[in-house]
């Protein structure tokens, strides 16, 4: 299995420039000022993060994925379901 990113943020977004369930989640997260970091899968120097991506979503590289501090992950995940997480891992 491909190694999880290391990441500092409690919630990173993995996503591309033209997928549009990326943009509305970006969207919907902005929109409540959720906290994330976002990774280019398709950018360069990005290559570890498209294959972790592909390693948890059985060789496809689906996105938008979302990587979780408490090393969990989920695969087009509502902006609601990631604002509840956030919430639960910082502690509000």
């Amino acid at each position: 299995m491909t190694a999880t990113p290391e990441t500092n943020a409690h919630v990173t977004v993995f996503a591309t420039e033209w997928c549009p369930f990326c943009a509305r989640l970006r969207k919907n997260l902005d929109r409540t000022e959720t906290p994330y970091d976002l990774v280019d899968v398709e950018a360069e120097g990005n290559e570890d993060a498209a294959a972790w991506v592909e390693s948890v979503n059985d060789g496809n590289r689906v996105v938008p994925t979302v990587l979780y501090s408490d090393g969990t992950h989920e695969t087009n995940p509502g902006a609601s379901a990631v604002r509840r997480k956030h919430e639960e891992l910082a502690g509000a």
